[in-house]
């Protein structure tokens, strides 16, 4: 004889809870990026300018990255393919380099590795300029410039002075939007304030240090780390936009620290790589994003 199913006679049972899908887990923190990163220690190749080299390579290593600057045709396409991350700085854009960099975001968008572009001083020169609409075809993950830089990527107006923003963060809003509309990618816009825009969202990152302004190398090389934090937001299911937030916040709060105990720009790089390297959970927490 068949059993019937038994049937529950207690009249305080509470009712069955719905079985509709599980609301979205949130996504990692700040925090939770950074220790990633030093859990994975990604493997960053950079096609950076030479003014910045060594400094970009510090703060990697300082952040618990591994640098690795391949910037020769034949070597970088292999290279970025096998990477964890690859960032690619036109600051400096020699003629084999030019060849390089192209071969390796190609490399880059072919293995699924996400890549940072860098545009330095793109819309006030020329080759650069076609230099960066090229590369824009092999889909970067993140485009990270001042403002100025955006707005002449986008087609919004022209560069800046040189390497130097001639226009404010917020003016920049909009061609930011459109660069990532037109993209895919997640635009970082620095400044004194700091802005990520993925077409859909916008958040703005504060703190940091008037110093970061006064050393050579201060944008560059957060270039490069936010390439390291998309690979480590990648092990951790972060997506590109929640990565980048949280390593301009995590670069905002050493710079912060740094400044604290810094006399001047001469002081201030080893104390920042040294802030960097000491940076927890509660440094970062510091740092107002909205």
């Amino acid at each position: 004889m068949a059993q019937h199913a038994s049937v529950n006679t207690q009249p305080n049972e509470p009712p069955p809870q719905s079985t509709g899908p599980a609301a979205a887990a949130p996504s990692p923190g700040p925090a939770a990026v950074l220790e990633s990163l030093r859990a994975e220690g990604p493997l960053v190749a950079c096609i950076t300018n030479a003014v910045v080299t060594n400094f970009t390579a510090n703060v990697l290593l300082a952040a618990g990255a591994a640098p690795a600057m391949v910037d020769v045709t034949g070597e970088a396409g292999p290279f970025a393919s096998a990477a964890s991350a690859l960032l690619i700085n036109l600051g400096t854009p020699q003629p084999e380099q030019r060849a390089a960099a192209v071969e390796a975001a190609t490399a880059a968008r072919t293995a699924g590795v996400p890549w940072v572009l860098d545009p330095v001083a793109v819309g006030t020169l020329v080759h650069r300029t076609a230099l960066a609409h090229r590369l824009l075809e092999e889909r970067p993950t993140v485009i990270r410039g001042n403002a100025s830089e955006i707005i002449a990527l986008a087609g919004a107006g022209a560069g800046g002075r040189g390497v130097e923003t001639t226009a404010c963060v917020e003016t920049a809003l909009d061609a930011a939007r459109s660069l990532a509309a037109r993209t895919g990618a997640v635009v970082a816009i620095s400044g004194p304030v700091d802005a990520v825009v993925d077409g859909a969202r916008v958040s703005r990152v504060g703190g940091g240090s008037v110093l970061l302004t006064r050393v050579t190398g201060g944008g560059c090389a957060l270039g490069a780390l936010a390439a390291g934090f998309l690979a480590a937001g990648t092990a951790i299911g972060t997506d590109a936009f929640a990565a980048t937030v949280a390593c301009h916040a995590a670069y905002s709060a050493a710079a912060e620290i740094a400044a604290e105990t810094s006399a001047g720009p001469g002081s201030f790089p080893p104390a920042f790589l040294d802030a960097l390297y000491a940076l927890d959970a509660d440094d970062v927490a510091r740092i107002p994003i909205s």
